[in-house]
């Protein structure tokens, strides 16, 4: 329940703190004195949208602070706990701040938390319903949701079902679509990719070929010189076999070397070291000049395996021009291209698959949207009594409300519920209008064609009252929902709104003081103007004051005689109907 709200800096509110206690406290004002500025203050401490032009100008941001007294073990208090917020003797307090360039923060328990934390807290501590409420009743998605609200889970708990194999079934639609338009596409891709699978695999390329046939091209074409080279180079290096040759070669040289230094080395190790070697050497010489007189009788001139290599090559560089720079990587697109070609072969399978999932999920569809349509059916009929029995304690006596569950028959590829080939959605098969019977006699027409705005605002009424019993917060907050409300209607509405306060925390910012005199708790938003700044904040009413601000607001003068006599006479008549409500 909520035990306190501070604004600071919102609005035409430079500072306003509004206590609460259980029953009904109702805010009450001038026009433009801030009233509605108690109900946005509200909403932004309830995680609500921030709007930094309601900063006013003299301050650099605008702060609410709200104290909440919650039960340990409520869902409320273990959200907040969760979120980090700590509990000082049951109390959790909640800040949100708005600067002026547009940032906004938020607080619970001593802890900043995201936005969307308060908003989860609302949902367990406060309805609130403001005028903007009466413009979405007549929207046929908003009647819908207050019948399936209404429903509880047996419609919520099939239709959260349903909206998930709806989800499925537009995946699977439009995949199929896609298919099947894409077929043409599909076969001439297929084509071209096994056109270039049989050229790849009728050459048959292995990886790294391509390299290696370059190697062994170069070879074979400059066989002659490389074996002239290589007989060249080994002559140099360990000379002519015939003995009667100049020895002139490497191999001659170190030899001799060698013999030269062999004679002194004893007599220096710096020298010895320097004779080994030349030993050395003599030794890689005469290896090196081995291995080139083998390469050299190795070497290959076979003229049939060089147009054969030439002939591989020319294979090869054919794929490489359309599939890839290198053997490997005409190889890489094959692994991929049969990839692509197992996927596009398997495209008419896909497609018989697929036409069996929606076939089922149809079926599937088709059963919760019976159950969803029975279970509507059901709640519309318990919400009409329980709305048309509000409204006959709200002045409406004879006024009926009928919640119209109705579907469309489908021209083309509707879902079968119960035979028929029905229109559907992603909330089911039925329409949803609420539908108005003000006075015996009337045809019963919509509430957004058939109702004034007297009878709207008592319909949005009744509405949130029947949920008032059903929703399970501590604390209801109305924002000036009598609107266009005046005469016994007014005292109804006050006299309803005292008695759903016996069961709940009640807020109402109202121009009526038919419904003012109800209250438990009376403020009223005072505004003074120095001149330059107007300045709003809250006062809390003794009987005495509140004599005057209900003559105010009966007469504009709160000084008049009679309109004082008029409001303790509804003081009195409040005062009565409250003591006789409490006997029952």
């Amino acid at each position: 329940m909520l035990e306190e709200i501070r604004i600071q800096g919102l609005g035409v509110i430079e500072d306003a703190e509004l206590e609460l206690d259980p029953g009904l406290t109702v805010v009450t004002g001038e026009t433009g004195a801030g009233k509605t500025m108690v109900v946005t203050g509200l909403s932004l401490l309830l995680g609500g949208r921030a709007d930094p032009g309601l900063v006013r100008p003299s301050v650099d941001r605008a702060i609410v602070e709200g104290r909440v007294r919650l039960d340990p073990k409520s869902p409320a208090a273990e959200r907040a706990q969760e979120a980090g917020a700590t509990l000082e003797d049951d109390t959790l307090i909640i800040v949100r701040t708005v600067s002026r360039e547009g940032r906004s923060r938020a607080f619970a328990g001593g802890t900043s938390v995201p936005n969307s934390v308060l908003g989860d807290l609302a949902e367990d501590l406060v309805a609130l319903h403001g005028q903007n409420d009466q413009i979405q009743l007549l929207r046929p998605a908003r009647q819908r949701l207050i019948l399936d609200r209404y429903a509880g889970d047996p419609v919520a708990k099939p239709l959260a079902i349903y909206r998930e194999k709806y989800q499925r079934l537009a995946a699977v639609d439009a995949e199929l679509a896609d298919l099947v338009a894409r077929a043409r596409d599909r076969a001439q891709e297929a084509d071209l990719l096994r056109f270039g699978l049989g050229e790849i695999e009728a050459v048959d390329p292995q990886p790294g070929e391509d390299d290696e046939l370059s190697t062994e091209s170069g070879r074979l074409g400059h066989a002659d010189a490389l074996r002239r080279s290589a007989e060249e180079a080994h002559l140099a290096l360990v000379g002519d076999e015939d003995p009667s040759a100049s020895a002139t070669d490497v191999l001659t040289l170190l030899a001799s070397a060698r013999k030269s230094l062999d004679g002194v080395r004893e007599h220096d190790p710096q020298l010895a070291a320097l004779s080994d070697r030349v030993a050395e050497a003599s030794m890689l010489v005469a290896d090196a000049g081995a291995d080139l007189a083998s390469y050299a009788a190795g070497v290959d001139t076979d003229p049939a395996r060089l147009q054969a290599v030439g002939e591989r090559r020319a294979a090869l560089a054919a794929l490489t021009r359309k599939y890839g720079d290198t053997v490997d990587e005409v190889l890489a697109w094959s692994a991929k291209a049969a990839e692509r070609l197992a996927d596009l072969d398997g495209s008419d399978d896909r497609i018989d698959t697929l036409r069996s999932e929606r076939a089922a999920q149809f079926a599937e569809l088709g059963e919760l949207a019976t159950t969803i349509s029975n279970e509507r059916q059901i709640a519309a009929e318990r919400l009409g009594e329980a709305v048309s029995e509000e409204l006959t304690a709200l002045a409406m006596p004879h006024a009926v409300l009928t919640a119209s569950v109705t579907q469309t028959d489908a021209t083309d590829n509707g879902l079968d519920v119960d035979g028929r080939q029905l229109s559907y959605g992603p909330h089911g098969v039925d329409d949803i209008e609420l539908l108005l019977t003000p006075h015996r006699g009337a045809p019963a027409r919509p509430v957004q064609r058939g109702a004034s705005g007297g009878e709207l605002s008592r319909v949005m009424l009744a509405v949130e009252v029947v949920f008032a019993g059903t929703d399970g917060v501590p604390t209801f907050v109305f924002d000036e929902v009598d609107a266009g409300v005046g005469g016994k209607a007014a005292v109804e509405i006050g006299r309803r709104l005292a008695m759903l306060a016996k069961a709940a925390q009640v807020v109402v910012v109202t121009h009526l003081p038919q419904v003012a005199a109800f209250a438990d708790r009376h403020y009223v938003v005072r505004k003074a103007d120095d001149g330059s700044v107007t300045r709003s904040g809250l006062v809390r009413l003794d009987d005495q004051s509140r004599v005057e601000e209900l003559a105010r607001m009966l007469a504009g003068l709160e000084d008049s005689a009679s309109a004082r006599a008029h409001a303790e006479e509804l003081l009195a008549t409040a005062a009565k109907s409250r003591k006789k409500s409490r006997r029952r």
